[in-house]
């Protein structure tokens, strides 16, 4: 599915994000609603959206976050999905004619947490956003956000240090994410390649949490040469 060929050529005004009340999704809604963007919250409970994006309001001013359905935040001109992966496949099935001829940003980590840490889940498609490129044929997927902290993002620092990996097949739309993520005070988009690299940007989580883990930070990529 080729990417609107109106996005590749104007700025992407309203955002959605599924499963937009977890750390990642509100995170991001906060980061991307300074840069100018109207970013609606959803949730299977609409009402938990709404308190989530009253909370994510500063005291003085007023950031454009609202929140309602998961259905209400596909209504948007591109949309991101940070949902637990247990609930995917699932929720995206279910809004295939919602996201139909958009730009659908995926940011899951296919991922379960035991005794001896986090371990990827296989997902048989390969990745969780080539999981999402097969339920949603008619959208146009792009894999993006898995190595962004969500504490930075939440976090009272004005910047947030760190490249955006972004895969996709499609050039244009990769394009589109790129130029959102740089919006970002301290991000940059850094393009990889095709949507097949999802899986390692996804497995690239886990190294993260190592570094984290063993450092005592929230670490992120830099990428040197470009």
């Amino acid at each position: 599915m080729t990417a609107n060929p109106e996005l590749g050529t104007r700025r992407v005004q309203s955002l959605g994000i599924l499963g937009g009340t977890g750390e990642q999704g509100r995170g991001l809604a906060k980061r991307l609603s300074r840069a100018g963007h109207d970013v609606i919250l959803g949730s299977r409970d609409a009402a938990r959206a709404a308190t989530a994006a009253a909370e994510l309001q500063p005291s003085r001013g007023r950031l454009p976050i609202t929140g309602g359905s998961n259905a209400d935040a596909a209504s948007a001109d591109l949309v991101i999905v940070a949902v637990p992966y247990d609930g995917h496949r699932d929720l995206l099935a279910s809004l295939v004619g919602e996201l139909a001829g958009k730009i659908v940003v995926d940011c899951v980590n296919p991922m379960t947490f035991g005794p001896a840490g986090p371990r990827m889940i296989a997902v048989p498609e390969g990745s969780a956003a080539e999981e999402a490129a097969a339920v949603l044929p008619k959208s146009t997927l792009v894999s993006a956000f898995h190595d962004v902290s969500a504490k930075k993002l939440l976090g009272s620092a004005a910047s947030v240090p760190t490249d955006v990996l972004v895969c996709g097949d499609d050039r244009q739309a990769n394009e589109v994410v790129c130029r959102l993520a740089a919006e970002i005070r301290g991000m940059r988009g850094i393009e990889v390649g095709p949507l097949a690299l999802s899986g390692v940007l996804e497995s690239l989580t886990l190294v993260l949490i190592g570094i984290n883990k063993r450092y005592k930070t929230r670490s992120g990529v830099r990428v040197t040469g470009v």
